[in-house]
């Protein structure tokens, strides 16, 4: 059963964002490798990021967190005694687990020549990871490091929280953004998508003559939801993960979901 959404569906970016994630990448490979034969290929790398402030993401990417209610003594404990009385101290209500950082692991597409296995375009799909401190910063280096090396980049932002690395004042607030920055441009192109919008077929560039190259976005979104079954693991019922949406949107959506 496809997504009753006509582009990003804002109900994978919760606990299921992992897979998508995976399997987008994935795709994207799938999709382009035949237009890029024989001069290019499409290499999937995947780094490892820790994130070491995981407690945003408690309920929405990550499992809850059991909250052990402790209850509360008939007498307070004893610390010590001073003199002829003794120091209470007062029983904590709550005891919550030390959040611990977490591994995760961030998938890119990259399109090398076949002559040299040079780097030409990077396909960046941003985590949450990617789009809060310290990770942030991070993939923000990155990203000049890749126009430094003279290397095209495409950047997929199917999340809505967190904070996008590349931003600007005409951009509007729209749920998602795909840029693409072409090697020694200096200009960004810029996609805005909003909820009811699909997604866009954009440019891949190569090396110059070659000619760009179409990648499908909305195909492939449609095939990875297809092919994972995230229908069966969805509840349209429930509320989409957070942020909140405008009320335009919550109303298109009600009535989106109601005819589903």
């Amino acid at each position: 059963m496809p997504s009753p959404f006509p582009g990003m569906d804002p109900y994978l970016e919760g606990y299921l964002w992992p897979d998508v994630h995976s399997a987008l990448a994935n795709k994207i490979r799938q999709m382009l490798t035949p237009k890029l034969r024989p001069r290019y290929t499409a290499r999937l790398e995947i780094y490892l990021m820790e994130d070491t402030s995981p407690e945003g993401e408690i309920g929405i990417l990550y499992p809850d967190v059991e909250v052990l209610q402790v209850k509360q003594r008939s007498e307070p404990s004893k610390l010590s005694s001073q003199g002829d009385r003794s120091v209470m101290t007062t029983p904590a209500p709550l005891t919550l687990p030390l959040m611990q950082p977490v591994q995760v692991r961030v998938p890119s597409v990259e399109i090398r020549d076949t002559a040299n296995n040079v780097l030409v375009t990077s396909i960046e799909i941003l985590s949450p990871v990617n789009k809060r401190e310290p990770g942030l910063t991070k993939y923000r280096q990155k990203r000049s490091s890749l126009y430094n090396a003279n290397v095209h980049l495409i950047e997929l932002d199917l999340l809505r929280r967190g904070t996008r690395p590349f931003n600007h004042p005409r951009i509007p607030g729209v749920p998602y953004l795909i840029t693409l920055t072409r090697a020694e441009s200096g200009v960004v192109n810029v996609w805005t998508v909003g909820l009811q919008d699909k997604l866009p077929t954009i440019p891949v560039p190569l090396r110059v003559p070659d000619p760009d190259i179409p990648l499908e976005l909305s195909n492939v979104v449609s095939a990875i939801y297809d092919e994972a079954a995230y229908d069966l693991s969805i509840d349209y019922k429930q509320a989409p993960p957070p942020p909140t949406f405008s009320l335009e949107d919550v109303q298109w959506m009600q009535v989106l979901l109601n005819d589903h």
